[in-house]
């Protein structure tokens, strides 16, 4: 009995040494050889479709790391179903079963405080991705990053699509030729950061160009595709030819909108721009019914994600292509995309 307990205090060691033992030091230290490595991964909506883009590419980069490196890298997504309750259980779980690193795409961007003091009280590392997170929470412990980009260009970009637009067929846009732009505007979540600043960015950027603008009306349709359509449907009941241009805060609201116009809308379309690059959106700028949308890039964030973790978990350094920024943040650049560069950016995607 001696020597079975032995063995088995020796099996326990060397399953412990071939783990992830390296997560809790800081880059520049020494480099730890790993066998196996844990990911925990709780997204606030995984049937959204930036965010079921995102993990599909994350489950590919994870399969080339592990060929990449010889390594076993288990990773478990949940999904929090809008509730940042279930989601603070479910990171909670994920610390009790030992990960090695917990990503988290946000519920709820300002309550990120209950994860937190879970993370620091194991000691684990964590990335929160996509909903950027309260600068203040961020700050909060050195074992905290974020993988994104930033809002305001992605509404910036929105803004130039329109004002390329009007400078190309302004005549036929402005469709009762009062020298203004009609538009009304489907916003993601009330006081979601990236609502506010893409809704801001993009209707300033016009503005800017000296293009006058009168909004008939905004909604919120929480970044999705039923519910913009019913808003856009509404919308046309009450402005019908009116309408000159549609702002969306993201792709799916975009394409709801575009449904809208198809079951009922007016005989010459407005202009419908959106938000993230989704492959259904670009397949709608390739049919023309999109104008454009602005390339949100889930692969470059997947992978920053990945090589983040590996490198929070081994002390290798961070790839070159993904420097920190104030050693907290990735953040990747948005891109606009119309017909005209569409088959490059399709090519972009690829894997």
């Amino acid at each position: 009995m001696r020597r079975f307990a032995g063995a088995a205090m020796a099996l326990v060691l060397i399953v412990g040494l071939t783990g992830c033992s390296g997560k809790h030091t800081l880059f520049g230290q020494q480099e730890e050889t790993v066998k196996s490595m844990k990911i925990g991964v709780s997204v606030y909506d995984q049937y959204d479709t930036f965010i079921s883009s995102m993990l599909e590419y994350m489950n590919v980069y994870v399969k080339e790391k592990e060929k990449q490196e010889n390594i076993k890298i288990t990773m478990e997504v949940v999904n929090a179903g809008h509730s940042q309750l279930t989601q603070n259980d479910q990171v909670e779980e994920f610390l009790n079963d030992g990960y090695d690193v917990v990503c988290v795409n946000l519920v709820d961007r300002t309550d990120a405080s209950t994860i937190i003091e879970k993370a620091k009280n194991t000691d684990t590392p964590v990335i929160f991705f996509n909903r950027e997170l309260v600068e203040e929470d961020l700050e909060r412990w050195d074992k905290l990053y974020y993988v994104g980009a930033e809002a305001f260009e992605s509404g910036i970009m929105q803004g130039n699509l329109v004002v390329e637009c009007c400078r190309e067929r302004m005549d036929e846009i402005d469709k009762n030729g009062d020298g203004r732009l009609q538009y009304v505007i489907l916003e993601g979540e009330a006081g979601h950061q990236d609502s506010l600043v893409r809704t801001e960015y993009a209707i300033k950027t016009v503005t800017d160009s000296k293009i006058q603008v009168e909004r008939l009306a905004d909604e919120i349709a929480n970044w999705n595709r039923a519910q913009a359509m019913t808003k856009t449907a509404q919308w046309l009941n009450s402005f019908g030819e009116e309408i000159e241009v549609i702002f969306a805060n993201n792709d799916d609201m975009a394409l709801g909108a575009i449904d809208a116009l198809k079951e009922d809308g007016p005989q010459q379309w407005p202009v419908v721009v959106g938000i993230d690059g989704t492959d259904v959106a670009l397949e709608a700028v390739r049919k023309q019914e999109l104008y454009g949308t602005v390339l949100n890039d889930a692969r470059g964030q997947s992978e920053g994600i990945i090589e983040l973790a590996w490198s929070l978990c081994t002390n290798h350094p961070l790839s070159e292509k993904f420097a920190l920024q104030d050693g907290k943040y990735i953040r990747l650049p948005y891109e606009p995309v119309t017909y005209q560069n569409l088959e490059e950016i399709e090519m972009k995607k690829q894997i």
